[in-house]
Order: C-alpha cells, then sequence, then structure tokens
C-alpha cells in the first residue's frame, strides 16, 4: 500500500495485504516490539508516514486511527532474555511473526520493512528497504509497534527511574550508558548488547 493519493488498497486487489514492522531493535533493554496491520480499501490520511518521522503526540494520534480503522492489527514482542539466546535480528522477525499469527483475517500477502524475513507459512512476503516511509500499511505497524514500546518503557522506568527510559526510551545515550555504568544493569537490560562503549 504505497503512500500515495489516492492509496491503492493493496498489491494485487481483492487480496489483504499485512504490513509489517518492528521498533526497539537498536535499544539497549526492553523487548523488541512487533505491530502487524490489515488497512481497509481505500484507507488514507495525509499524516501517515514512517513513525520516525513524526513527534510523538501525532504518533498516538495515529494509533487511535489505526486501532479503530484497520482491517486487522496485532502487536507482539519478544523480550530481553529471548533476544540474548536468538540475537536481534532473529528476535525482530520472531515478534513479526508472533503479530502475523493474531491476526484476523490472515493476510493473503506480506510486506515487511528492511531487507531481512523468514517465511511466513506459505503465505507471499516481499521486504522493503525503508518500507515505512513507502507503504501505508507498514507505516502503520511502525507506528503501533513504535508506540506500544515507549509505553512499555515509560512503564518500566518507573520500575527503575535511574536509567532515564521516560526520556531515552533505553536507546544508547550517553545518559543511559553513564547511569549503566553508575548502577549496573537491570533485568530488563539485553546482556548481549554492548551496554558501556569500549575503552
Amino acid at each position: 500500500m504505497k503512500l500515495s493519493k489516492p492509496l491503492p488498497p493493496c498489491h494485487i486487489a481483492g487480496r489483504l495485504e499485512a504490513g509489517c514492522d518492528e521498533a526497539g531493535r537498536g535499544c539497549l533493554a526492553g523487548p523488541v516490539f512487533a505491530a502487524a496491520v490489515i488497512l481497509p480499501d481505500g484507507f488514507s490520511h495525509p499524516l501517515l508516514n514512517d513513525s520516525k518521522q513524526m513527534s510523538e503526540k501525532r504518533r498516538m494520534e495515529l494509533r487511535e486511527i489505526i486501532m479503530s480503522q484497520a482491517v486487522a492489527w496485532a502487536i507482539a514482542k519478544v523480550d530481553a532474555a529471548e533476544i540474548d539466546e536468538m540475537n536481534i535480528l532473529n528476535a525482530s522477525i520472531e515478534a513479526m511473526h508472533r503479530a502475523l499469527r493474531q491476526l484476523k483475517p490472515q493476510p493473503g500477502a506480506v510486506i515487511v520493512d528492511g531487507n531481512r524475513f523468514k517465511p511466513y507459512g506459505d503465505i507471499e512476503c516481499t521486504t522493503f528497504v525503508k518500507g515505512d516511509g513507502r507503504f501505508a500499511n507498514i507505516a502503520a505497524a511502525s507506528i503501533l509497534a513504535k508506540t506500544e514500546r515507549d509505553l512499555f518503557m515509560a512503564n518500566a522506568a518507573l520500575e527503575y527511574p535511574q536509567y532515564g527510559w521516560e526520556a531515552n526510551k533505553a536507546y544508547p545515550t550517553a545518559a543511559h550508558r553513564a547511569a549503566i555504568a553508575e548502577h549496573g544493569p537491570c533485568p530488563l537490560h539485553r546482556m548481549t548488547f554492548r551496554l558501556l562503549p569500549e575503552k
């Protein structure tokens, strides 16, 4: 569902197409989240875009629109311990598969942001680099994944206030790494990641 005016319903008319994207792949702590979204024929919103290109307030506004108007949507996560076991690439793909499995109805095709994916059953899957800025259903998935992860990290910040996650969302900022150096990692940190810069 390429971002254009008007938006076409999908690559092949009459076939439900899910867009998939993940959020939190580069973070030092917390789960990686993924979403899968099937948008209705003719869905259009002038502000829909890659979630990284909009404010938090705008993402939350679009989150409600997507959830209320999508044919189907789902969000899933793979937690830090699982990430450490399977590596972040496999965890990101697994999170997208978990989201896809929740969709009712199941899609007839899947398009994914990025260039790496694993087969999902016998459903046709296609990857697109920077797909979250090109296709409406991937953009919608990026918004749901990003907002869900931000909400998770805001709640986690209440339990672990020393890391400043309400601001840095567990990305590898200087402040986050300084807090790890001072307080050590917590159970939500990904221990296979480089938590502190090399000296």
